[in-house]
């Protein structure tokens, strides 16, 4: 068996995290011959509760998970890291204004960046899933000058999974039978859901997404409003926001990165958007088609881009842009 890599959950005592560890624990995202030290990092005041979910770690009785470690000390949980999954931010409260919210992400996220620079590993890989992903991941990636860029990323796997879901069940089959769905720009209600690339695998053959769907009106309408909203829909039927769906996310959005993505497909991450080919604005963390190999992504290239599409990418660029320039004035505070 090979070293165990450290493996670094934030807001560890929380909701999602409680759905996600014991995947990571029993090897269902790096490996399953790959031994794991579990670093759990909270606030001080959820300690207890965090020492709850240790116990119950170790009543699993899991042959990968070598040692737990519960902290509140940045020192202790960002040391020699391989992989860091930032779960924890501030929410939204009632009456908070987005600008308020961004503000102290920003000082949080700061935080981390700072603390994955001065202690994790310059390989790090480093996915971001307290909200809003996307600008907290871009100030943490900043706030890390020397490791570079592309180890950041934040999770749209969620919203892909809702994407492929809604097409499959539309169709009358499995998930696994819809492939190369695509999230553009933000993890908000202004990401794009874009099917134009999409296939479904039917009857022995494989369709484009209009042809198996046979509703393009729905497509171009209720669909994209479904998976944009589908978080707030969580929160009002649950009382509560997306914990397991989001945890399934993570695993998936962590194993292709460990793992590689299948040949011939690409699934949804929001990543670095300089250099990118689709005309997206620079130094924002944007949600692109990503293919996968030896722990590296690649944006994927050549795909034709309509004019509807182009108009939603646009749009929730824009919202991401405002967002940026509003966290990095907060930078200096």
């Amino acid at each position: 068996m090979s070293e165990p890599i450290r493996v670094l959950v934030t807001g560890a005592a929380g909701q999602i995290a409680y759905s996600l560890l014991f995947s990571i624990a029993k090897g269902d995202v790096f490996g399953k011959d790959q031994p794991i030290t579990l670093l759990l990092l909270d606030i001080t005041p959820m300690l207890p509760v965090l020492e709850g979910v240790v116990m119950e770690l170790q009543d699993c009785a899991l042959p990968l998970l070598r040692e737990i470690v519960p902290t509140d000390k940045e020192d202790v949980a960002f040391k020699d890291l391989d992989a860091a999954i930032l779960v924890g931010s501030m929410p939204r409260k009632e009456g908070m204004e987005r600008k308020d919210l961004l503000k102290a992400n920003v000082a949080i996220f700061k935080g981390q960046g700072a603390a994955l620079e001065k202690y994790a590993k310059k390989t790090v890989k480093v996915l971001v899933v307290g909200n809003p992903a996307n600008t907290n991941c871009l100030i943490a990636a900043k706030s890390a000058p020397s490791i570079p860029k592309a180890n950041f990323s934040c999770l749209t796997r969620l919203d892909h999974n809702r994407a492929r879901s809604q097409v499959a069940m539309a169709c009358g089959v499995p998930a696994t039978h819809v492939r190369n769905m695509i999230i553009w720009g933000n993890h908000s209600s202004t990401q794009y859901p874009d099917v134009h690339h999409c296939l479904v695998r039917m009857s022995g053959s494989e369709l484009a997404c209009f042809d198996a769907v046979k509703d393009d009106v729905w497509l171009k309408g209720d669909f994209i409003a479904t998976v944009q909203q589908r978080g707030a829909a969580v929160i009002k039927a649950r009382k509560l926001s997306s914990a397991m769906s989001a945890a399934k996310a993570i695993c998936d959005h962590m194993r292709d990165l460990w793992s590689g993505t299948a040949e011939g497909e690409f699934t949804s991450m929001g990543v670095y958007s300089s250099g990118n080919p689709y005309g997206v604005p620079e130094d924002l963390i944007y949600s692109f088609p990503v293919q996968i190999k030896d722990k590296t992504w690649k944006i994927v290239e050549g795909l034709t881009i309509n004019d509807f599409s182009k108009s939603k990418m646009d749009a929730t660029a824009a919202e991401l842009i405002e967002e940026r320039d509003t966290a990095v004035s907060f930078l200096g505070v």
